[in-house]
Order: C-alpha cells, then structure tokens, then sequence
C-alpha cells in the first residue's frame, strides 16, 4: 500500500534511506551521505504532503516525494517540455531487503499516474551519474536523460537529469 507519509514515521523512514546509502556505499556509489536525506528534508515534504511511503505489514519498505517545486538546480536543464506542470520525483528509496521486487516500480508507477491524474506535461528527476542501476531503471521506463546538474554538498560526480513526456 502506498500512504501519505505521517511526521510520526520519519525515524522509520530515515532509517530506511539510510540502510539503502550503506547498501549504495558497499557497492561503491556514494549518492547519499549522512546528511542526506535528513530528517529536516523530509520534514518539508510532509508539510507540502510531496512525500509517500511504500507499506507491507505495516512496515515503511520504500518512499517517494512527488513535486511540483523545481529546484534552482533544474533551472538550466533544456527539459522536452516548458515549464509548467511538472512533476519533480525525489528521494525514491526502497529498503536494502525489497530490492528487486518491483517495489520501486510500484512507487514511479504512483507517481507518474499522479502526475498524470493531476494534468501534468512531464516528470522530471535526476539520478547520480555513478549509480549505472538506477540509469538503467529509468530510460527502460521511458525517461531520456539531458543535462547535468551538480549537488556538491554530496558528491564531485554529477547527477543526470531525465525526463519523461505524459
């Protein structure tokens, strides 16, 4: 089931994004660092009601933030579509233990037919330029990958930016 997220189930949810940076970390990709995601991040997801969670046994295994805000960071991306209605995917997560079970597929489904349902002209995201998997995850869903953005509180590497056309 996905769910708005409660404020009451950020330390679940930190603990969740931050089993997947020292499952990213093991494997070499250093997206995430102990700052980010933070608590605060979430925080303002909730107050804007951007941010979903991914339950099974009530238990959170993965979460979205589904945006209308665009980043000063996106500002220079030449996207596909003007800027309008558009959809901003963020922090998409699912726990080390779920991977590879279609949980995360399951939440860019929730947020694209969000994004659709609510009129809008594309989803755009970004992805870290080292993580190859989640690459690979969105230009099979459709999403083309345009310009580079840099977050260098993260990371020296940049992140691509993608973006799909509804």
């Amino acid at each position: 089931m996905i769910a708005p997220a409660k404020i009451s189930q950020i330390p679940e949810i930190l603990t969740m994004t931050n089993a997947c940076r020292i499952a990213m970390e093991a494997n070499g990709i250093y997206q995430w660092t102990t700052e980010y995601p933070s608590q605060k991040a979430f925080e303002k997801d909730i107050d804007r009601n951007e941010l979903y969670v991914l339950l099974e046994d009530n238990a959170i295994i993965g979460c979205i933030v589904i945006s209308l805000l665009m980043d000063d960071e996106y500002k220079n991306v030449a996207w596909l579509t003007p800027n309008g209605i558009n959809y901003y995917i963020h922090r998409l997560a699912v726990h080390p233990k779920y991977q590879g079970k279609g949980c995360a597929q399951r939440l860019m489904d929730f947020g694209e037919n969000f994004a659709r349902e609510n009129n809008a002209l594309s989803v755009r995201l970004d992805t870290f330029s080292q993580n190859k998997r989640n690459q690979k995850f969105y230009e099979q869903r459709g999403y083309a990958k345009l310009g580079d953005i840099f977050f260098p509180n993260q990371s020296e590497h940049p992140f691509h930016c993608y973006e799909l056309v509804l």
